[in-house]
């Protein structure tokens, strides 16, 4: 799973889902969850978000997120991230 969020670049984002599919394990969602927990300042946690673009950190963790998101060129739709123009597709001969 790390290295699937690694493979996130700048000005992109993905699901939690989207990460643990490309990792090989399409029910893990939580798991990636608990991982950007343990190893969050390791791994380019901003790029990683809830199903729609929504950013599912509380509070100042929301607030960083998205202003590490809009930092890198990333566009809002109130709430949302709008994904169709900065969605990352996962390549499986990349991981």
């Amino acid at each position: 799973m790390r290295r699937a969020i690694r493979q996130i670049p700048r000005g992109r984002v993905a699901t939690y889902a989207q990460v643990a599919a490309a990792a090989g394990y399409p029910l893990y969602h939580r798991q990636v969850v608990q991982l950007l927990r343990r190893s969050g300042e390791l791994l380019p946690w901003q790029r990683v978000v809830g199903a729609g673009g929504v950013i599912r950190l509380r509070h100042e963790m929301a607030d960083e997120q998205r202003m590490r998101l809009e930092m890198e060129g990333v566009r809002f739709r109130g709430q949302r991230v709008v994904m169709e123009d900065h969605q990352h597709v996962f390549r499986p001969w990349e991981l």
